[in-house]
């Protein structure tokens, strides 16, 4: 496995705040880049096309509340993949990083790796810019 992460954030909110809303795959489309088309969501799955790139569906995997929130691909998705944020509250805010952790042969983790690690970048930024205007 190959795995991508992102730097670690402190955001002002509740662990528990954060993973109620990243449980929520309607939540998630206000996260990903503008590069993002196609987007549909339910309860339990999601689907979008990155621009120029590939199809994706996630479904949501083993959580832990308030903890660690996953993601796993299912088809039509590329490759298998899994996408996770991990929550660790602290006093006043929560530190959260994003891992993406993903089976890449090697042409595909060459051509694949700095759009994977820049799309886990963009994924706690934002994150952590919607939760900071909610505070």
């Amino acid at each position: 496995m190959t795995e991508f992460k992102s730097s670690p954030v402190e955001i002002r909110q509740s662990a528990d705040y954060i993973y109620k809303y990243l449980s929520d795959f309607n939540n998630f489309e206000h996260l990903l880049p503008e590069q993002v088309i196609n987007w549909a969501a339910s309860a339990e799955k999601c689907t979008f096309t990155i621009k120029g790139m590939a199809d994706l569906s996630l479904v949501m995997g083993d959580n832990v509340p308030a903890q660690k929130i996953i993601y796993n691909s299912t088809d039509p998705s590329p490759f298998d993949f899994s996408l996770i944020f991990s929550l660790e509250e602290r006093q006043l805010s929560t530190s959260v990083q994003t891992t993406l952790s993903a089976k890449l042969n090697p042409m595909l983790k060459m051509m694949a790796a700095r759009p994977l690690q820049n799309f886990v970048n963009i994924l706690t930024e934002k994150l952590k810019e919607l939760m900071e205007a909610e505070a």
